[in-house]
């Protein structure tokens, strides 16, 4: 049955050599919505750096989707420096660290 319909179908697009195969038409080209703001509310946390590097997200709501990254990794890294900020106490000396080939 599925063939029939197939075959009926074909038929009908290609029936009438000037003729329009239906009363469609063409859809017209429609353009991508620019860049929005997303809105969402970035609750303060008290440190000054995380603070900043999170402000630092809403300059990717101005932005194509392709120049998102670059502020994301920018931020990734500036919180990552942060928190390892949060190790590094001056009353202690630094851990050392092992290597990574370790193997017993």
């Amino acid at each position: 049955m599925s063939e029939k319909v197939v075959t009926e179908r074909a038929g009908a697009a290609v029936s009438g050599a000037g003729e329009t195969a239906g009363a469609e038409e063409a859809p017209e080209a429609v353009e991508p919505a620019g860049p929005r703001p997303l809105g969402v509310d970035r609750t303060p946390t008290g440190h000054p750096g995380v603070d900043a590097r999170l402000a630092r997200l809403a300059d990717a709501d101005h932005l194509a989707a392709d120049g998102h990254l670059a502020v994301y990794e920018d931020v990734h890294q500036g919180l990552r420096s942060a928190l390892a900020a949060l190790d590094e106490r001056p009353d202690r000396p630094p851990v050392p660290t092992r290597p990574y080939d370790n193997r017993s």
